[in-house]
């Protein structure tokens, strides 16, 4: 069992999902990895099933009936990771808009450098975003603006994705109060963590829109 899990939430990902379980796998530090699945139609719960048998003890999955939003998958796969008793946790897509080369430097903000958690930032040094329309990406660099401006948390990419947690912050924040399911949801938990006094470090990373 290694000291971080990896969650990725899933809904119709059957193009990706194979692979980007296969090069978290690939990467020099061991991460295991949980599969939120939505019951997507497509099979991407029968795909990561099957792929179990070849990363026994690495590779875990939980299927939920319904679609029932991104924020209330990554509360499900903290709660199980506090259960299994992970030291660190991991958000991210299956889309590989994270890369996960990345994930070691999330890991190491937090292992080595002494963050509660760290943030895989779009924003924090310049506007690091490939394969977005100027108008998106210009939404989404505000919209953080915004929440920064609004809330005070000294963040930069407030609406990031890409985020490792120490377990003692998700066993501080109180999972079952958070109000937000879509996207509002990371601003929410990075906000919660802020207002307990966790110390947060951005890790700059370039952003790239799905594959």
């Amino acid at each position: 069992m290694s000291d971080v899990l990896v969650i990725i939430p899933t809904y119709n990902e059957k193009e990706n999902i194979e692979a980007i379980i296969k090069a978290v796998f690939q990467q020099q530090k061991a991460f295991d990895i949980l599969v939120v699945d939505d019951s997507s139609p497509d099979g991407t719960g029968q795909i990561v099933s099957n792929l179990q048998g070849e990363f026994a003890d690495r590779l875990f999955l939980e299927e939920r009936q319904g679609k029932n939003g991104l924020g209330t998958a990554y509360i499900h796969g903290f709660k199980w990771a506090i259960e299994k008793k992970y030291d660190y946790i991991i958000e991210m897509d299956a889309d590989f808009s994270h890369n996960p080369e990345d994930l070691i430097r999330l890991y190491n903000a937090c292992k080595i450098e002494g963050a509660d958690l760290s943030i895989g930032s779009r924003y924090s040094k310049g506007v690091n975003v490939v394969n977005w329309p100027m108008k998106r990406v210009l939404l989404s660099y505000f919209a953080s603006k915004y929440v920064r401006f609004i809330t005070r948390m000294p963040i930069h990419d407030t609406t990031a994705g890409f985020v490792c947690y120490k377990r003692k912050v998700l066993e501080t924040i109180q999972l079952d109060k958070i109000k937000f399911v879509g996207y509002a949801f990371q601003i929410e938990m990075k906000f919660k963590a802020w207002k307990h006094l966790f110390k947060i470090k951005e890790v700059s990373v370039i952003f790239t829109d799905r594959t």
